[in-house]
């Protein structure tokens, strides 16, 4: 029999949707999606929001299943934070490229070089990365761990360097900087802003710590503010402006406009596009929660040295 014949015919949109329904409440589940999601995988969130949002979420969560619409740090996380719980990530090839930038290994032989400092690390890094650091950030919440630590001891700040570099601007303090960055938000250049302003004269500027612009715009505008994901959603509420050029990740747009109806919003650059982001589907989330079989773990020991630095991000804001 030609093997052709054995496929199941593809389920359409609203089936789907149907069977992630009844699978979500038989295995008493919570999808979580970060903000760069596709929007109809963002649409069947029960809670849609950057990394410092969803590691609230999964902290506070009392479902026996996490399915993690993200990237496999993000899952990490999570299953860091519920380890008695089954923590998904429907596709696990979903990746970070600033994450790659780092490793363990890393970090352990750049504390050597400044055995008095703090180690401060993205959570955009893996749970080995973080077991070997002493605080985690995210962009909404760096500046404010910075500065709370002590301003006689040395920061070892990792991997970003863009958000360093904001941090740096804003806490006065001289940090020492991994030189990892997000190769989409790299890759958003000067001469990319510089279009969609002379495009949109009229509209607001929402531009990421992590963009690789961030200085060249600071240097022509610098009265221009810098926001986490979760902050563009507070300011395009709070502004008078009708429009604004998004400067990050394409998928925030969605959000926005989900969030903040009746104003525009542009995305500064439409290749701007994570393909790790991307590869969490509809249809890999039904298959997720079906099977079980994308499960995420982390070893007990790296677990429980990398809550530390987690718990203290959580705590701190």
């Amino acid at each position: 029999m030609n093997h052709l014949l054995q496929l199941r015919p593809l389920m359409t949109n609203e089936e789907l949707l149907s069977e992630i329904t009844r699978l979500r409440l038989e295995r008493h589940a919570v999808i979580l999606a970060h903000n760069y999601q596709r929007p109809e995988v963002q649409a069947i969130a029960d809670y849609v929001g950057d990394s410092l949002g969803l590691s609230r979420q999964a902290a506070a969560t009392d479902a026996d299943v996490i399915v993690f619409a993200g990237v496999h740090f993000m899952a990490e996380t999570a299953a860091i934070l519920n380890p008695d719980k089954t923590v998904l990530l429907p596709d696990t090839r979903a990746g970070c490229s600033l994450a790659d930038t780092i490793t363990a290994q890393g970090v352990r032989a750049w504390r050597e070089q400044h055995p008095d400092g703090l180690v401060v690390v993205y959570v955009n890094t893996t749970a080995d990365v973080k077991a070997e650091a002493d605080y985690c950030v995210t962009s909404g919440n760096a500046v404010q761990v910075v500065e709370r630590l002590p301003r006689d001891v040395p920061i070892l700040f990792a991997p970003d360097r863009f958000l360093a570099a904001h941090v740096a601007r804003l806490t006065g303090r001289d940090l020492h900087v991994w030189e990892g960055a997000c190769h989409v938000h790299e890759g958003i250049l000067p001469a990319h802003v510089d279009a969609a302003r002379a495009a949109h004269p009229d509209a607001e500027l929402l531009i990421h710590p992590e963009c690789g612009c961030s200085s060249h715009v600071l240097a022509s505008l610098p009265d221009t503010d810098l926001h986490s994901t979760e902050g563009m959603i507070t300011r395009a509420r709070a502004s008078r402006a009708e429009k604004f050029v998004v400067v990050t990740e394409l998928g925030m747009v969605h959000r926005l406009e989900r969030e903040v109806p009746g104003k525009t919003f542009v995305p500064v650059n439409r290749t701007a596009c994570c393909e790790y982001m991307k590869m969490i589907t509809l249809e890999n989330v039904y298959e997720a929660l079906r099977d079980l079989t994308t499960r995420v773990t982390v070893t007990p020991e790296v677990a429980a040295r990398a809550m530390i630095p987690i718990e203290r991000m959580l705590q701190i804001g």
